[in-house]
C-alpha cells in the first residue's frame, strides 16, 4: 500500500467520524452511549493536516466521491470490492494513475480499491 494511500484512509476515517459528530441525531446516541462528543475542531485540524499531504488530483477524487459515497476506499476481500459488493474481473481492476503509482478501481463502482 503506497503512502498516499494509507494517508487517504485515514482522512476517510476522519470524515466518517467528522459526519457522526455532525449530525444531530447521531451526537445525541454518542453522549447517551457515554461518549461526549466534543473537540470537533481537533478532528478538522488533523483533517486539513492531512489532506495538504495528499496528491492534489487524489484528493479531488476522493471529495467528488465522498459527496456520494460514506466510504470511497475500499478494501478487496476474495476478489470482492468491500464498496458495491462486487465480484472484480480476474484479469484485473481498472487502473488510475495516482502519484506513486497505479491506484485500483472497481469498474462497477469505482471506488479506490486497496489490497491487503
Amino acid at each position: 500500500m503506497t503512502d498516499q494511500l494509507a494517508e487517504l484512509i485515514q482522512l476517510q476515517d476522519i470524515d466518517v467520524l467528522l459526519r457522526e459528530v455532525r449530525d444531530p441525531e447521531m451526537a445525541l446516541h454518542e453522549e447517551r452511549l457515554g461518549f461526549p462528543v466534543d473537540n470537533v475542531e481537533t478532528l478538522e485540524r488533523a483533517r486539513r493536516k492531512l489532506a495538504a499531504r495528499i496528491d492534489e488530483r487524489l484528493l479531488q477524487t476522493y471529495e467528488r466521491m465522498s459527496r456520494k459515497l460514506v466510504r470511497v476506499v475500499v478494501p478487496v476481500e476474495r476478489s470482492i470490492c468491500g464498496g458495491c459488493r462486487m465480484s472484480l474481473p480476474t484479469a484485473g481492476t481498472r487502473a488510475a494513475s495516482g502519484p506513486s503509482g497505479t491506484l485500483e478501481n472497481c469498474e462497477n463502482c469505482g471506488r479506490i480499491l486497496y489490497r491487503s
